[in-house]
């Protein structure tokens, strides 16, 4: 164990997360979703849970994470005033692997049809990490669907990151995961537990594959934008100043109007404890999204 956490510092948090987030999956598990299934997309099937009434609230969650890992400690507060749909992306949780490749842009479609399965013409999203780079790509291939965004910790290229997370990311290995309480996650859920180290392989190839979805794309985002990060969550800074350039914002709001997008910078936080802010997160949504 001493030699899996001093492999780099990405890999620890991604261990870490499933520690810290154990205990945030049982707290979910006090509150039952009203609807929850399967979606039928381009060859295999997606699973979704919903909570609560209001308007719609798209939640995506990070790389090798469940609904209830990412989100427990947030759904029961946002599904107080939302409509919260609750998606697992290919390979996680309840949703089953699929030999189809694993691309932003597919995953972002299988967004999409997860809405219109449920009869939702647009609706809020927000993206953690992984989700988040998703969340980008559904708001340039699916505009009218999107009424505001949310992007934690996360980027829409590769260069977004520092290269110390992406030297990480190429050099992630299944057996990192071995006896960790992210298995033991994806044990509780997968439709097929024999499927866990071809996901890995199958995340780990995708997380290596360099990405960029364009700052012409990103620029022609129309619906407010909301970016929150930890001051060292592992996002290059200088990157994602212009990213909200790219949105709009970086201006000076008393000579002029204030951006409709915005960008919060939470101190002290790294990518794992961001998602443990709980209040702090949702004081920002809560915000933001009413």
């Amino acid at each position: 164990m001493k030699n899996l956490f001093n492999t780099s510092n990405i890999l620890k948090s991604i261990l870490l997360i499933a520690v810290v987030t154990l205990s945030v999956s049982r707290l979910n598990a006090q509150i039952k979703p009203a609807n929850s299934g399967y979606v039928p997309v381009n060859g295999t099937k997606v699973y979704y849970e919903v909570y609560g009434n209001g308007k719609p609230l798209v939640l995506l969650h990070g790389a090798f994470m469940t609904i209830g890992m990412n989100w427990g400690e947030l759904i029961p507060e946002l599904s107080k005033t939302r409509k919260v749909i609750a998606i697992e992306l290919q390979g996680h949780g309840h949703t089953p692997y699929s030999e189809r490749k694993l691309s932003h842009s597919t995953l972002a479609n299988d967004v999409v049809k997860v809405l219109d399965y449920l009869k939702i013409d647009s609706a809020d999203v927000v993206g953690y990490s992984f989700g988040g780079a998703i969340a980008y790509e559904f708001a340039i291939q699916s505009p009218k669907r999107l009424s505001k965004l949310v992007i934690i910790s996360s980027t829409y290229k590769s260069a977004g990151w520092l290269p110390e997370i992406n030297n990480a990311f190429k050099n992630m290995k299944p057996e990192l995961f071995e006896n960790s309480p992210m298995k033991t996650a994806y044990d509780a859920v997968a439709p097929d537990k024999t499927k866990w180290i071809p996901f890995l392989k199958q995340m780990m190839a995708s997380a290596a594959e360099p990405f960029d979805v364009g700052e012409t794309n990103i620029s022609k985002i129309t619906a407010p934008v909301l970016i929150i990060a930890g001051d060292n969550d592992g996002l290059d800074k200088i990157e994602l100043a212009k990213t909200y350039q790219l949105l709009g914002g970086g201006k000076v709001a008393d000579f002029g109007v204030m951006p409709k997008s915005q960008l919060a910078i939470v101190p002290g936080q790294g990518h794992v404890s961001l998602m443990t802010q709980t209040k702090t997160i949702l004081s920002y949504l809560n915000g933001f999204l009413k």
